[in-house]
């Protein structure tokens, strides 16, 4: 019976492999997507001309370099508007990926950073790109690193004779005359599409990067009476802004403005924590022994001041005012010790106490810092930077030197918003990109852009400027606006930027 029940189940089994049975399922064919074809809409691109400052030109990990350039944002679109009749888009190249400029030889701009494993470093190399060697327009790109609002119009800042002082060498470069305007030479290309971008930015930047050491120029409209780190005066920016609009679309061109992006998004001033010094007990024990005295006069100080009638503090404001400069250490991290020149003024009564207090996560400490804190004085070991000797001005960005930046930084953004609305145009909120990806992140195909140093992808290694990935994102936002105010179709057919195509670092030997 066994032996019968072997054989039928081993004939049961050839029976089955006989037969001719397809045991794999049928592939599922991908689902074709077709795209529409690219269209312009009602915008002409045949001649597409970008006027701006550092993000037009595609600056990037500190300088502007070939390989940047060819990835500036502007770029990026002229290759999107040539499959709806756009023409060539001529840049005013540098000579090498190196980096930096030189004049008569003599270097007066560093090359760029790259990532040496550790953090940014400058990328060995000289510079070959000579400022002198005047190249020949017109160009399509007019886009100058270090431009404030104000510049857009000042004739002169094309000289060669006043770099250092009055003329940008990157506009010497381009400039079809000693004389000519940035705006001139931009009206004069021709345009008929045209991006005006991150004008705004400069006119708050330089006093963000010394730590609020310019002057707040609000109200003022003069600006040969400006500092190189002073804030420009919103009614000027209003002015120059409103000129730009109309000399771009005199002859009927088409075009997209965009907003400035605030300093709270971008990893210069939010990379160094506002308490970087990390001590064990004994070194925290050692400097508040030495602050001891220092924190035994607060109170009487204050008090004297207030009796003087020099302060007119409550009781209550008194012992917050206390609270606020008595600096204590202890095991762990600690805030460094910083000059607030917005503290209340007490040197008359006690000149010993002078206007200092330690950080909070309130203040930015710019990204310069952080390889300045705790070096010594004359190679001091009792006098350390950020500890026993408080960080100068120029460190660090109190909350009333951001805010400062920040009223200036949403006038001029009304402003841009306002004019740009008023004219038809495109109006693109970079501010509110880099918010995003500075908060929550922001989805660039398969990639999550932040603004984090070295590695969200965002921002470059100079921790201001974007990376060829940033301004790619970039470009396709703005595409994004022009459909929407045009009816062109960029988003619809895929003609846009690819984030894989795009680099976030260059290595030292490209």
């Amino acid at each position: 019976m066994k032996k019968f029940k072997y054989i039928f189940l081993m004939a049961l089994a050839a029976s089955f492999a006989a037969c001719d049975v397809n045991n794999e399922l049928d592939e599922i064919p991908a689902e074709v997507v077709v795209l529409p074809t690219p269209t312009a809409g009602t915008a002409d691109f045949s001649k597409y001309v970008s006027i701006g400052a550092s993000f037009t030109a595609g600056f990037s990990d500190g300088s502007v370099f070939l390989a940047a350039q060819s990835r500036s944002f502007p770029s990026i679109m002229a290759q999107m508007m040539s499959n709806v009749g756009g023409g060539n888009f001529v840049q005013p190249l540098v000579s090498d990926n190196v980096g930096g400029l030189t004049l008569g030889g003599q270097v007066i701009s560093n090359p760029r950073l790259f990532f040496n494993g550790a953090g940014p470093a400058v990328v060995p190399g000289t510079p070959t790109t000579e400022v002198s060697n005047i190249l020949t327009g017109p160009f399509n790109n007019y886009g100058v690193p270090g431009a404030k609002s104000f510049h857009m119009v000042a004739p002169e800042y094309g000289n060669i004779t006043g770099v250092g002082t009055t003329a940008n060498p990157y506009f010497v470069r381009m400039a079809s005359s000693p004389t000519t305007t940035v705006l001139a030479d931009a009206a004069g290309a021709g345009a008929t599409f045209f991006t005006i971008s991150e004008i705004g930015g400069n006119d708050v930047l330089g006093y963000a990067i010394s730590g609020g050491t310019g002057t707040v120029q609000t109200g003022n409209p003069n600006p040969a009476t400006y500092g190189s780190n002073d804030i420009t005066d919103p009614g000027l920016f209003t002015q120059v802004f409103s000129s730009m609009v109309t000399t771009m679309t005199a002859g009927g061109a088409k075009g997209a403005v965009v907003t400035v992006p605030s300093i709270v998004n971008l990893p210069f001033f939010t990379t160094v924590p506002h308490n970087p010094v990390p001590l064990d007990a004994a070194t925290a024990a050692q400097l508040n022994a030495g602050y001891a005295a220092y924190n035994a006069n607060l109170l009487p100080a204050i008090t004297g001041a207030n009796a003087l009638g020099n302060l007119g503090m409550t009781p209550e404001e008194i012992a917050a005012e206390v609270a606020r400069r008595t600096i204590t250490f202890s095991a762990g991290q600690n805030a460094v010790v910083i000059i607030d020149e917005d503290l209340t003024d007490i040197t008359g009564i006690n000149p010993q106490l002078l206007s200092m207090r330690q950080a909070t996560a309130d203040d930015f400490l710019v990204l310069t810092s952080s390889s300045f804190i705790g070096t010594t004085v004359g190679g001091n070991p009792a006098l350390i930077n950020g500890l026993t000797v408080p960080l100068a001005d120029n460190w660090v960005l109190t909350p009333e030197e951001q805010n400062s930046i920040q009223v200036a930084t949403d006038a001029y953004n009304a402003t841009i918003v306002s004019i740009g609305n008023a004219n038809g145009l495109a109006v693109v909120d970079l501010n509110g990109l880099l918010t995003e990806a500075s908060t929550t992140g922001t989805q660039f195909d398969e990639f999550t852009m932040t603004t984090s140093l070295v590695f969200g992808g965002m921002v470059s290694l100079d921790g201001i400027h974007l990376t060829s990935r940033g301004y790619a994102l970039m470009a396709n936002k703005i595409l994004e606006a022009v459909d929407a105010t045009y009816g062109s179709n960029f988003m619809a057919s895929g003609n846009v930027a690819k984030a894989a195509n795009y680099p976030t670092n260059y290595p030292p030997g490209i």
